[in-house]
């Protein structure tokens, strides 16, 4: 008899035997007995608080529940902290701010030294890193791994999944070993990072692990800032309707983004051009312009190189 026929045969009313008794003689739990469906009304409006605490979050990352509830009843949604922590939870939100650490990771789950601080990263796969964050759909959310280059901000590759399990992070990390492997790996302490199954895959290639401190936005900002570029420039703009539409669009950004997306800090180039060690291309205030040796162009200088030409060889 399967368990759905089994969880029929309850009796709520009629019954002289207690739920607790006819659950045991029924070898059923008696969480499935008084589990009770959240209405899909209800359902739609967490994910739809969801999508507001992440763009907010985007903004302020600072905020844990308490701001965040604050400033959800000042948009009109007032809920309690408790729905809040747990909402921003399940959208792996996490306030950036120092903590003591007053928590000693178990064997399975080591915490390695942050190694990048006072770096000089100057080349390619000299360290890669990389993150997870939330995707907010019209119908649920789903959760998107990236694994970045952290000098050419090549995104080397990603995934998606509808879990937090280790296992979409584990392929991403194999398919970015395609294009080669790192010295340093730099994450934050997330669970999935600091699992046996992620870090052995680094530890058994001989690099070094790397971890930000609990909470600290700013050791991991080149990632950070690619989450940023996505949310506004592709996922806010789309509003997926289910995870095929999610993959497909935020497979053509990332490609777009690699491929075509020029970075001022890279000169211009784009993570691909840098991450393969192609020439800058011109940037937009140059076309045109007549370089003069030793002397740097702005874009009004460029603008007006040529009649700024005859003073500058008095």
């Amino acid at each position: 008899m399967s368990r759905k026929s089994r969880q029929a045969m309850i009796d709520r009313k009629g019954s002289k035997l207690s739920l607790v008794r006819q659950c045991s003689l029924l070898d059923i739990s008696r969480g499935s007995v008084y589990y009770r469906p959240t209405p899909a009304k209800a359902q739609d409006l967490d994910l739809d608080l969801m999508a507001l605490m992440d763009r907010q979050y985007m903004k302020t990352p600072f905020y844990g529940s308490r701001r965040m509830r604050v400033w959800l009843s000042g948009q009109g949604h007032p809920v309690g902290r408790d729905k809040t922590k747990r909402l921003m939870r399940l959208a792996d939100l996490e306030a950036v701010y120092r903590r003591p650490n007053t928590s000693r990771p178990t064997p399975e789950h080591r915490v390695y030294p942050y190694l990048l601080r006072g770096m000089k990263i100057d080349r390619v796969d000299q360290v890669w890193t990389a993150d997870i964050t939330y995707i907010p759909m019209a119908r649920g959310f789903l959760y998107l791994v990236a694994i970045m280059d952290w000098y050419s901000r090549y995104a080397l590759a990603w995934r998606l999944s509808n879990t937090l399990e280790v296992g979409f992070c584990v392929e991403a990390l194999e398919e970015a070993f395609s294009n080669g492997k790192p010295e340093i790996f730099n994450t934050d302490q997330g669970s999935q990072f600091t699992s046996a199954a992620f870090t052995g895959v680094l530890l058994e290639r001989g690099i070094q692990v790397s971890m930000d401190g609990k909470g600290r936005y700013l050791d991991n900002i080149i990632v950070e800032r690619l989450w940023r570029s996505i949310k506004y420039e592709e996922v806010y703009l789309k509003a997926y309707k289910d995870g095929t539409e999610a993959k497909r669009g935020i497979g053509s950004y990332l490609d777009f983004y690699n491929r075509e997306r020029p970075h001022q800090a890279l000169g211009y180039r784009t993570p691909q051009e840098t991450y393969e060690g192609e020439q800058p291309r011109e940037r937009p205030e140059d076309q045109g312009a007549v370089l003069l040796p030793g002397v740097r162009t702005t874009p009004l200088a460029a603008e007006h190189s040529l009649n700024l030409a005859p003073l500058l060889f008095k």
